[in-house]
């Protein structure tokens, strides 16, 4: 049964939010629309992690103004440890709601790529928006959380590759969070047309402790035949936010989505990543880690089904638990009737650090045809004795020792960024949350 919800902002403010930004008014209709759809529709049921009292509709601001950057010397700290300025061509900075900072290249522009801000987008690429906004990968009404972000969106980017397109360096986007008023419903949309290649990198920064806003980012991510997308992020958000991040793929025949994330937000998150390998031979391999802290409660949902002949779907998920912390991993593979040839595997590790922290690994295979293979590895528990007395038997400390080992059991997905800032960034988050 669904029930009615008071929303944060009235259809009139959505609308009104709109044409403010110069949107065409076909999307207007489609905030409006959207807000109508999440008054009604029920949240989503993650498994085993009862939400039904979390609060994810009230924010004190839906968008705050922030200065942009008027060149790349005004970064804060925190952003230019993650940006090599003198060499990254291709960077975009979003200042909570505001694009602040944008740097394409010549060489891109001249083939037909478009790297711009969501806004901007709406605007001066409708068609473009219009064909793949939620239309996809993520649908607006499945469910209330995916409606409120299709109402609310108030930042994000948009990446568009034509066909034949291979970019070699990698896209770098950063979204600065330094006002603890704001909240974040932010559109990564990345569309790579047949035969075209591009990496991706994303990174979350908060500047403060303690967050007011909310959180609710959905990506989508469209692969058409034998496009190849790789797509890295570093989620680090501030404690105090109710968060909800989507990240949705969609592959065609011949096509690779592949996943590297570093999910370290320290506020009460759920996590959805599904991957649709809708064409023969596509596939993708999905690798995260995260390391909860505090009292945070942490559900990861990741899901690949599979359609395509041939297919192959590899899920990676490592965790790390200390003080309260509670996680739920749930991995699903899903080979589809007519998937045949098709392979699944998965694994998912939780090491807890402390007598409170909680984890549970769920790992889950259907299959509807005969002819595929899949497999799953799960555990949960401490850190491994035999390893520590190994470490420590060669002078190195208890302490250090134990670092070591975490370390260890993360480098598969650190090793994976493309960017050596943005993975320097992740092994300094990982080494200051298990210390």
């Amino acid at each position: 049964m669904t029930v009615e919800t008071k929303l944060a902002l009235s259809a009139e403010e959505v609308r009104s939010f709109s044409q403010k930004h110069a949107e065409p008014a076909t999307f207007a209709d489609f905030r409006v629309s959207a807000m109508e759809k999440a008054a009604a529709l029920d949240l989503p049921k993650p498994d085993r992690t009862n939400i039904s009292k979390w609060n994810f509709i009230d924010f004190p601001n839906h968008t705050v103004e922030s200065a942009p950057f008027n060149s790349l010397e005004e970064l804060p700290v925190e952003v230019k440890s993650v940006v090599d300025i003198e060499t990254q061509e291709n960077l975009y900075i979003q200042r909570n709601n505001t694009p602040a900072f944008i740097k394409v290249s010549e060489e891109l522009i001249n083939k037909g790529v478009i790297f711009t801000d969501i806004q901007t987008a709406i605007r001066e690429h409708a068609d473009l928006v219009e064909k793949y906004f939620m239309t996809t990968a993520v649908k607006v009404d499945e469910h209330k959380l995916t409606a409120y972000h299709a109402a609310l969106v108030n930042g994000g980017i948009f990446v568009y590759v034509p066909r034949n397109v291979v970019i070699e360096a990698p896209l770098q986007v950063v979204f600065l969070n330094d006002d603890a008023e704001a909240s974040l419903f932010n559109h990564v949309l990345v569309v790579a047309e047949e035969s075209s290649a591009v990496t991706y990198v994303e990174t979350y920064i908060s500047t403060f402790d303690e967050a007011h806003g909310q959180v609710n980012v959905v990506t989508e991510v469209i692969a058409k035949d034998n496009a190849q997308v790789t797509f890295g992020a570093v989620d680090n958000l501030a404690h105090g936010y109710t968060a909800y991040v989507n990240r949705r793929g969609h592959a065609e025949r011949d096509a690779k989505i592949d996943w590297a994330l570093g999910l370290m937000t320290n506020s009460d998150t759920i996590y959805e990543n599904t991957t649709n390998l809708i064409g023969d031979n596509s596939t993708s391999d999905f690798k995260m880690v995260t390391v909860g802290s505090g009292d945070q409660k942490l559900n990861f949902t990741t899901l690949i089904r599979q359609w395509g002949k041939n297919s192959d779907g590899q899920i990676l998920k490592h965790g790390v638990m200390k003080d309260t912390a509670q996680s739920i991993f749930n991995g699903i593979g899903h080979i589809m009737h007519g998937g045949t040839k098709a392979n699944a595997e998965q694994e998912s590790r939780v090491l807890m650090l402390a007598e409170g922290a909680r984890g549970d690994a769920n790992p889950i295979l259907l299959i509807d045809e005969d002819d595929v293979t899949a497999g799953h590895a799960a555990s949960v528990g401490r850190v491994d004795p035999t390893q520590l007395y190994y470490l420590m038997s060669r002078g190195i400390s208890k302490a250090e020792a134990e670092r070591l080992v975490i370390h260890g059991f993360l480098a598969p997905v650190v090793a994976k960024l493309p960017i050596e800032g943005v993975k320097k960034q992740l092994t300094e988050v990982i080494e200051r949350k298990v210390r």
